[in-house]
């Protein structure tokens, strides 16, 4: 073992030889203190014996560390091994409390937008097309051009989402009163978008609180009951529903409406008890004029397959096939129907209609399907809501038969209303019978 006292001069003229990997230089003022040379570097390098084990280091390349700071670090090194700890752990360990330091200050510069968008990327595959585009609404920055109409003394450039004020704050800062402090002046403004925003809110700040990267720097307690409640506009059901003697008028002035589309979106859309996004995702793939049936994209199960009435398949039909979309629209960037509200508003006042909206419009056919008492299971099937028993879960299975049974019978007692004749299943495009008359 070559030892001499390490001097820059020493360990500048000392090589490897050639045709050996490496040689060491060891020094005398520090035993364990040695230069390692290879064909291409040097490099200061610390060994003992622990447990009857070799224990080397590598302390540094001999260019960045002097020789009185290697001797520091080899007698540190041999300090540790004389206490039983291998420098190798050591080092470990060092190196893991330097990153999860650095990971600590990450995340407490993380802010709301970057965590907001983590939690829709990470979600967007469980949320429905509309409800992923309804978070995202909410932390949209605003100020592009309106593409839609806008009331009187609106801009016209967008708004920002209600969200967007928070975006910009360190998710560690976003505390209940910081909560508080943006609630009260949304909820004074606009009640009702507040409460959804505030509600998306819980479960974004739930969502953190259950990630490892953001939980230690997550308020749980940031959207309280307590905040919800003195704060945001007591939830009311909404009970908006055509009656019975409205049904007329309300046929006749949605028929005049000037776009087909529109005009059979409506009506569907009442007599099929549908959701209006589940409606106007309907694709004529989903369509069977055959055997009378379509299928619903479903936010509960998924998808659900429903009877095609007679005149629905009327209304249907006939719609222009402009590309894969049952409800088109030349004009979307989606290439469908996106806002029908508006011709519905207008539709409602030319006929002297009470307000009405589109999901009033769902609302409407459960409630005029009790005329003709059908039995509630069967509506729930048709409307895609959840079972609510047990009976209903587990041991009810109808056949599309039945349901299309029941199905016609309202579409005809509400079209009897409407002073209109239903099609049967004969005289209705593309339908054939397929099974006894209902």
């Amino acid at each position: 073992m070559q030892r001499e006292r390490l001097t820059p001069d020493r360990i500048r003229r000392f090589t490897c030889p050639e045709g050996i990997k490496q040689a060491f230089l060891w020094d005398t003022v520090a035993p364990r203190l040695a230069v390692r040379a290879t064909a291409g570097a040097k490099a200061f390098i610390f060994e003992a014996k622990l447990n009857r084990q070799t224990v080397r280091v590598t302390v540094g390349d001999v260019r960045a560390w002097n020789i009185e700071d290697a001797r520091t670090e080899a007698n540190r090194l041999l300090t540790l091994v004389d206490k039983g700890i291998d420098p190798r752990q050591d080092k470990a360990e060092r190196l893991a409390a330097v990153e999860a330091k650095r990971e600590e200050a990450k995340r407490d510069e993380v802010t709301v937008g970057e965590a907001w968008r983590a939690y829709l990327k990470a979600r967007a595959g469980k949320w429905g097309e509309r409800h992923l585009l309804n978070h995202q609404n909410m932390a949209k920055e605003g100020g592009a051009p309106r593409t839609r109409g806008r009331r009187h003394g609106e801009s016209d450039k967008t708004q920002p989402g209600p969200l967007y004020p928070l975006l910009a704050m360190r998710l560690s800062e976003l505390d209940g009163e910081a909560v508080k402090a943006w609630l009260e002046p949304l909820a004074a403004r606009t009640p009702t978008q507040a409460a959804q925003t505030y509600r998306a809110l819980r479960a974004f700040m739930s969502w953190c609180g259950d990630r490892p990267e953001y939980r230690d720097v997550t308020h749980a307690d940031a959207c309280n009951r307590r905040m919800a409640r003195d704060t945001l506009p007591k939830a009311r059901a909404k009970d908006d529903c055509l009656q019975r003697e409205q049904l007329a008028l309300w046929f006749e002035h949605v028929g005049k409406i000037g776009n087909p589309v529109i005009a059979a979106y409506l009506q569907a859309l009442l007599l099929t008890g549908a959701r209006r996004e589940e409606l106007a995702g309907l694709r004529w793939d989903d369509l069977d004029f055959q055997w009378r049936s379509l299928t619903i994209r479903d936010k509960v199960e998924g998808e659900r397959t429903i009877p095609l009435t007679p005149f629905v398949a009327s209304l249907l039909a006939p719609l222009p096939r402009r590309n894969g979309w049952v409800f088109s629209s030349p004009k979307a960037e989606s290439g469908r129907l996106q806002e029908p509200r508006i011709q519905h508003v207008k539709a409602l006042a030319a006929g002297g209609l009470p307000a009405l909206s589109l999901h009033g419009l769902r609302r409407s056919f459960g409630t005029l399907a009790e005329w003709v008492e059908v039995p509630a299971g069967i509506v729930a099937q048709i409307m895609g809501h959840k079972p609510s028993a047990i009976a209903e879960k587990h041991y009810r299975r109808r056949p599309l038969d039945l349901l299309r049974m029941w199905h016609t019978k309202v579409e005809g007692w509400i079209l009897e209303q409407a002073g209109i004749e239903q099609p049967s299943a004969e005289q209705a495009p593309g339908l054939r019978v397929v099974g006894a008359s209902a």
